[in-house]
C-alpha cells in the first residue's frame, strides 16, 4: 500500500472515530452539552431531547466516511467540527478547549486536500478513491495541514495544563499523584514543547513518542472513558497521518529540517 493510501485510511478512520465517539454523547446526553445548546438560545429541556438526534446524525456521518466517503460529507464535518468546538469558548470555556480539538475539524479538512479538493459540485458527491494519484505539491499540502493541526491540539492541550483544567487535575489525582498540579505543569510543558517541534522540527521517531502519549493519556478520563478516547481519534490520527507523511514529503521536498536524515 502506497504512503498516500495509508494516510487515506488512517484520517477515515480518525474521522469515523471523531464523530462515531462525539454522536455517542449525545445518545447519552452529556449534561455540559445543555451549555453549548444554551449558547443558541436552546433551554434545557429542549436541549436534552434534541442531543440524541444530533447524536445520531454525529454517528451516522461517522459511519459513511469510514465506509462510502465523500467530499460534501468531509466538507461539512470541518464546518460542523469547527462549530461544536468553538461552542466551548462561546459558552464560557477557555480558547484552549477550541484549539485542543484541532483534530476535529483537521482530519476531515486533511482529507479533503489528499482527494485533490472540491473541483465541482458534482465532485463534491463522488466517492473520494483511495488510490488516486496525487503529486508533490498535493502531499505538501497535506503535510502542511496535518503540521498545523498536530501543532494546535498540542498546545491547546498543553495549555489546559497549565490552566489547571479541574477534569485533569482528577485525572492525575485518581493516578494517585499526591500533587496532581505539579504534573499538570509538567504535562503542560512537554506537550507544548512537543506542539512547537512538530510546528518547526518534527522528527518521525518524536512524533512517533508524542503518538503514544496522545493515545495513552486520553484513555485517563474518569467517567465515559472509551468515548471520550474514541472521540478524539481525530487527534491521533492526524499526528499518525503526519508521521507517515514525513518519509514521502521528505524525499519529494529539499526543505532543510526535511532532510533525509530525519
Amino acid at each position: 500500500m502506497k504512503t498516500k493510501q495509508k494516510i487515506h485510511y488512517v484520517l477515515r478512520i480518525a474521522i469515523a472515530m471523531c464523530f462515531i465517539g462525539h454522536g455517542s454523547f449525545g445518545i447519552i446526553t452529556k449534561q455540559i452539552w445543555c451549555n453549548y445548546f444554551a449558547v443558541f438560545g436552546i433551554g434545557t429541556k429542549a436541549a436534552y431531547a434534541l442531543m440524541p438526534w444530533v447524536g445520531a446524525a454525529d454517528i451516522a456521518l461517522g459511519l459513511i466516511m469510514l465506509f462510502r466517503p465523500m467530499r460534501a460529507i468531509a466538507l461539512w464535518l470541518v464546518v460542523w467540527g469547527t462549530l461544536t468546538a468553538f461552542l466551548r469558548p462561546a459558552s464560557g470555556e477557555p480558547f484552549a478547549e477550541f484549539i485542543e480539538r484541532a483534530g476535529n475539524f483537521g482530519a476531515p479538512l486533511a482529507m479533503l486536500i489528499l482527494s485533490g479538493g472540491i473541483k465541482s459540485f458534482k465532485n463534491l458527491f463522488e466517492l473520494i478513491d483511495p488510490a488516486a494519484e496525487i503529486d508533490a505539491k498535493t502531499m505538501a499540502r497535506v503535510y502542511n495541514c496535518l503540521k498545523t493541526v498536530g501543532f494546535l491540539l498540542l498546545i491547546g492541550h498543553g495549555w489546559l495544563n497549565l490552566l489547571q483544567k479541574k477534569s485533569l487535575l482528577g485525572q492525575y489525582a485518581s493516578l494517585g499523584f499526591t500533587e496532581p498540579a505539579k504534573v499538570a505543569q509538567m504535562a503542560g510543558v512537554f506537550e507544548i514543547t512537543a506542539a512547537v517541534l512538530v510546528l518547526f522540527k518534527p522528527i518521525r521517531n518524536l512524533i512517533l513518542i508524542f503518538i503514544i502519549w496522545k493515545a495513552a493519556t486520553e484513555l485517563f478520563y474518569p467517567r465515559y472513558e472509551i468515548f471520550e478516547w474514541i472521540e478524539r481519534g481525530g487527534s491521533y490520527g492526524t499526528l499518525i497521518a503526519l508521521w507517515l507523511s514525513l518519509k514521502q514529503v521528505s524525499s519529494n521536498l529539499t526543505i532543510p529540517f526535511l532532510s533525509k536524515k530525519f
